[in-house]
């Protein structure tokens, strides 16, 4: 991938995703800004250019991961699409979800998906603001026994969320920022 191909997926972010208002985050912070990635991330466009730039990115980290995942909904469709993007490669990445909550019937399992206890795990997510989310997921995954190589966000708004998880111990990787995005905007 190229670097045409980030600011393509920056300026399919500025259009689709970014909205100017006031409102409440998932984490509970009030901001001015929101970013609602799965316009982008559940479109054929973005797919095209999040796979591609996830695997790249996941290479580039040097994570030689057997499978990505995260905390549904907002990390499903980035895993999908790097898993697809992977497929013809030398080393195929397997995609897995993390529910919420493990189901309550069948066999009760939080991880969903080709996960398999001993993976190599790039934690993906969509948006880090506080980084709680992709921390419950990297819980998850850890509690079923993977070991997470580190996360990867296709958003990071320069809020803290980062620097969270780096004090986990986690590398992290963004694809975007939310500077990225607005300076996109202020190009209009």
């Amino acid at each position: 991938m190229t670097a045409h191909d980030k600011k393509a997926l920056v300026s399919l972010l500025a259009k689709r995703s970014a909205r100017r208002g006031s409102f409440i985050l998932a984490s509970g912070k009030q901001s001015s800004l929101y970013i609602d990635a799965r316009l982008t991330t559940m479109s054929p466009e973005g797919l095209s250019l999040i796979g591609p730039l996830g695997l790249d990115a996941i290479r580039n980290a040097q994570w030689a991961a057997d499978s990505v995942g995260g905390l549904t909904l907002g990390a499903d469709p980035i895993a999908y699409a790097i898993s697809y993007a992977s497929a013809h490669g030398a080393s195929p990445i397997r995609a897995f979800t993390v529910r919420k909550e493990a189901k309550a019937h069948g066999t009760g399992k939080l991880i969903e998906g080709p996960f398999s206890a001993g993976d190599r795990v790039v934690v993906v997510e969509d948006v880090i603001t506080t980084g709680s989310s992709a921390a419950r997921a990297v819980q998850a995954v850890r509690a079923a026994e993977g070991t997470v190589l580190g996360v990867l966000a296709l958003v990071d708004r320069d809020e803290g969320g980062r620097e969270s998880l780096e004090a986990l111990g986690l590398s992290v990787v963004s694809l975007v920022t939310a500077t990225d995005i607005l300076a996109e905007e202020n190009q209009r």
